[in-house]
């Protein structure tokens, strides 16, 4: 897709016809003034309690109306924590982190002033609960009170990437104990308490969420008066409302990005960055037609992985070699099961007696999901091997390998699956241990040997012995035949010139330091 210079002055004027056009996107703004900074997302929000996030929209929410105590620069940026809601924040010995919380910093609903003892609440709630972001406190031994802002973070064991992993987004968002507690102990759609730089104003289901800006803030105040988020899940929908002006920040999908590059919009700007976002494909080995490793192993032979990076992301990555980024200092060098043989595939499926066989694959409704399960389906029915796309909406889609939903999570097939990667492997790693099978496991990949090695990985100092525990792990994964790696997908987003964005090493914007001008 590729636009003339002139398109926006066309979309603006051809009110009716973009109307048409973008027939599924309610309550746009084609016309704003004033301090309002407007972004678009893909989905709405499900849960802004910590303790039950999600993610993408939900951490977005928090990061705009709580606060952490550290925070992350832009992910273009050298990934270094510094301090936010501490005005101090020191490492006193491997295993102690002392902090001092900023003076002013308080709840709304006169809840008080933001303590230690709401950071105790908030990390200990986590690290004993069942919630999914748990791992994040792993080593959390306790939070010792010191004083009313002041305290000390205790570890069990020597973790230094615990202040990344743990303190600057997800479980690291600060509750309000007294409000949290009145609440009934959890929340999900309303703050019971809110401190950060704005505040939540209205939400449009499915449509729109406001923010506006906190005026009891102490700390530096956000560039602007309010923030509205529009919920535009079709990606090719939401860029021609970028182009209507009605919003000022979009990510985008690769379909058509190189085009949209040759020739950006006037006044637009494109951002192009590699990421953290990984995307693979679960096989599940509980399910009664993928319990023979030898139709697993055939569907990774018969994958054809060039084919996704060519038709799907535009050569813009390259196959991933596991879920810790190749090319960094712990990526693992190279698949295993990689080039492509379709004689071996199908030799497979025939000791199996499966030739023939048909298989659910399920998916987000976005493109490339859908352009990517499209490819899969043509690459497998080469070998014999019959896949029926079952495109998802994002609540029935997370509903699938959730085994509080039912028990049919023990025998969804094949899963296009992505997930917001960490800057620390044990980030990416985690979610494959055993005890997440029915929770973000899909594949019922369990290994003993890979929690083992896990375990090892959180306390190993050595570069080098912690690269060779992430390879070993993710070959477990590939060998277990539950797992066809993908990519790293490329961050893309289009936005105003004059906008300065600020994104997340997990590929989610942090409005709250936006600049213009």
């Amino acid at each position: 897709m590729t636009w003339s210079t002139d398109r926006r002055s066309l979309l603006k004027a051809g009110g009716a016809f973009l109307a048409t056009l973008t027939a599924g996107i309610p309550n746009l703004a084609w016309s704003q003034s004033g301090n309002i900074l407007r972004l678009r997302v893909a989905g709405d929000f499900q849960a802004i309690d910590p303790y039950n996030m999600v993610g993408a929209i939900d951490d977005i929410l928090q990061r705009c109306c709580t606060v952490t105590l550290v925070r992350l620069p832009d992910m273009r940026e050298d990934q270094t924590v510094s301090p936010y809601a501490a005005s101090r924040y020191e490492w006193t010995s491997p295993t102690t982190l002392e902090f001092t919380l900023h003076d002013g910093l308080k709840w709304t609903g006169d809840f008080g002033p933001v303590t230690a003892e709401d950071v105790k609440y908030s990390f200990e709630r986590l690290a004993a609960s069942d919630s999914a972001w748990a791992y994040q406190f792993e080593k959390l031994d306790h939070v010792e009170v010191t004083g009313e802002k002041t305290g000390i973070i205790h570890l069990t064991d020597a973790f230094r990437p615990f202040e990344v992993i743990a303190l600057p987004y997800y479980g690291g968002h600060l509750v309000c104990k007294a409000a949290t507690e009145a609440a009934g102990g959890t929340f999900t759609t309303e703050f019971p308490a809110q401190c950060g730089p704005y505040l939540f104003d209205t939400w449009e289901q499915n449509a729109k969420i406001t923010l506006r800006r906190n005026p009891d803030w102490p700390l530096e105040a956000p560039a602007f008066e309010t923030v509205e988020f529009y919920i535009v899940t079709d990606d090719q929908a939401a860029l021609l409302a970028y182009e209507a002006d009605a919003f000022d920040f979009s990510a985008l999908a690769v379909s058509g990005f190189a085009g949209l590059k040759a020739a950006p919009p006037a006044g637009a700007s494109l951002i192009e960055s590699p990421s953290t976002r990984y995307a693979w494909l679960t096989i599940n080995m509980n399910a009664t037609q993928l319990q023979d490793e030898r139709v697993r192993r055939a569907i990774q032979l018969a994958y054809d992985g060039e084919a996704v990076i060519e038709g799907v992301y535009d050569g813009l990555t390259s196959r991933a070699t596991g879920v810790v980024q190749s090319g960094g200092q712990y990526g693992r060098e190279k698949n295993i099961y990689d080039p492509r043989d379709t004689d071996q595939a199908r030799a497979l499926l025939a000791e199996a007696g499966a030739e023939g066989i048909t298989l659910q694959l399920y998916c987000l409704t976005d493109q490339t999901s859908l352009s990517t399960a499209q490819i899969i389906q043509a690459s497998l029915s080469e070998v014999g091997i019959n896949i029926e796309i079952q495109p998802s909406e994002d609540a029935a889609y997370w509903a699938l390998g959730d085994r509080t939903a039912g028990e049919g999570y023990k025998e969804i097939e094949l899963v296009l699956m992505n997930f917001a990667g960490g800057i620390e492997p044990t980030e990416n790693l985690v979610w494959f241990r055993p005890d997440q099978i029915g929770i973000y496991n899909w594949s019922f990949f369990n290994s003993p040997e890979y929690e083992t090695l896990y375990q090892a990985s959180l306390t190993e100092q050595d570069i080098a012995k912690r690269k060779e525990i992430f390879n070993k792990m993710e070959d477990l994964m590939e060998l277990s035949g539950g797992f066809i790696f993908i990519c790293f997908e490329p961050y893309l987003a289009i936005h105003d010139t004059g906008l300065k964005p600020v994104i997340l090493a997990d590929g989610h914007p942090d409005p709250t330091r936006f600049t213009a001008g």
